[in-house]
């Protein structure tokens, strides 16, 4: 049994403060992925050296040029047979969004994706990401199953969020562009969102504003997810989304398989 843990930590130098020691405990990753880590390199480096649970974790980092920005890590217990940053496209990739670790049965893909920002003013950018990112996906899916685990920053359907009426077209993660950026990234790269396969009805959150008391009254958004080639599907045993767990913006969401 192999078990990923997905999670937003909204600045790892920050979250290292909050008992992220037991909550790695608790959380029992075999792969753990984190975005949003907010730091350079050796930042998240010492950071996370601190945390006894993930001694002997083999870690990969891809940090923004931008410092204090966005980034993406992936630790696992197990040594990857490679690892990259980034996508292939030089101006996408100067944001640390995506780290991709290939081990035997799959490759795992961590990814930050690009928030379309107040007033909408980088979904052109989110767009162009988008399809770059897709494109990735299924090159690599060509050659084995891929997991992809993290911020998409996009509510697929309205399942996915609380109020979806006042958000649609207006907010960033819910305009009709971000929908069927999900919708291209699912059906042209044979990947299913195998938390929503596991639970079709239900309703559970991911995010939260830190506004308002938005996660007390529980009008969130799922923003994060793990999704799995369709013919990985047959091996997964658990899907989670851990809202029990505090400590950033987001709570984290776990996929587990044979």
């Amino acid at each position: 049994m192999k078990r990923l843990v997905s999670w937003n930590v909204n600045g790892v130098r920050a979250v290292v403060k909050k008992d992220f020691e037991g909550q790695i405990q608790a959380l029992a990753p075999d792969i753990l992925c984190l975005q949003e880590t907010k730091a350079q390199d050796d930042q998240v480096e010492a950071a996370l050296a601190e945390v006894d649970a993930l001694q002997g974790f083999h870690l990969h980092v891809s940090s923004a040029v931008k410092k204090g920005y966005s980034g993406t890590a992936l630790l696992s217990r197990e040594v990857p047979l490679s690892v990259r940053e980034g996508i292939g496209v030089a101006h996408l990739d100067q944001e640390g969004r995506v780290v991709t670790a290939e081990f035997e049965d799959a490759y795992i893909v961590t990814v930050y994706t690009p928030n379309s920002s107040s007033g909408l003013k980088r979904l052109p950018f989110r767009e162009e990401w988008d399809l770059a990112f897709a494109q990735f996906i299924a090159q690599l899916d060509a050659q084995k199953p891929v997991v992809v685990c993290g911020d998409l920053n996009v509510a697929h359907r309205p399942i996915d969020l609380a109020r979806p009426d006042a958000n649609y077209n207006k907010t960033p993660g819910y305009t009709q562009a971000e929908i069927d950026g999900m919708t291209r990234l699912l059906e042209d790269c044979d990947l299913v969102d195998a938390w929503r396969a596991h639970h079709p009805e239900e309703v559970r959150y991911s995010w939260w504003s830190y506004r308002g008391g938005a996660r007390e009254k529980n009008v969130g958004w799922r923003l994060d997810y793990t999704l799995a080639s369709a013919r990985f599907m047959a091996r997964v045993t658990g899907t989670e989304i851990r809202n029990d767990i505090f400590g950033s913006d987001h709570c984290p969401v776990c996929l587990t398989w044979d």
